[in-house]
């Protein structure tokens, strides 16, 4: 099971979840989770059955459209099958409970800068101490390339100098 959502990190974590499934042979349950109505694709603004419907079909439409980019990419990927769900709810909570039928859930890591990019995100977090199963997280390329440029720079900095002894 991957959780995605509109994130850089997500879109790693679905690669990553897609190529594991092809070496294992199994499939791939793609979630993601909407709550807030800032989180709900427009034009859908308020919550009804029909909105939530609605907004759950489109979302599900975009993650098919996110794993069909990647398996045009990577042809090896097609064999692999995958299944969609956009669900209503709290994300942290929602991956948990939906890990429950899973052998591995894989998440995107969540970096912002120099400290910040060492830790994960409330829900990466959450799914990490909580998930049922075992939990990969996924960093992208550009947090890892961002912390060999801080590494590289901190080790060509000289130690400071402590005050002069009289």
């Amino acid at each position: 099971m991957v959780g995605v959502d509109d994130s850089e990190a997500a879109e790693a974590a679905l690669e990553y979840a897609l190529d594991a499934a092809a070496a294992q042979g199994t499939a791939v349950r793609v979630v993601s989770v909407f709550g807030l109505v800032e989180d709900w694709p427009l034009p859908f603004t308020r919550r009804s059955s029909s909105s939530v419907a609605e907004a759950t079909g489109l979302i599900e439409r975009r993650l098919r459209d996110l794993v069909g980019e990647l398996v045009a990419a990577r042809p090896r990927l097609a064999g692999v099958p995958v299944d969609v769900q956009a669900l209503l709810g709290a994300p942290a909570g929602v991956l948990v409970e939906q890990a429950a039928r899973a052998d591995l859930l894989v998440i995107g890591h969540r970096g912002r800068g120099a400290l910040a990019s060492a830790l994960l995100g409330s829900v990466g977090l959450h799914c990490v101490l909580h998930a049922p199963c075992t939990v990969t997280v996924v960093r992208t390329i550009a947090v890892q390339a961002r912390e060999r440029a801080r590494a590289a720079r901190l080790a060509l900095t000289p130690a400071p100098i402590g005050p002069a002894l009289a």
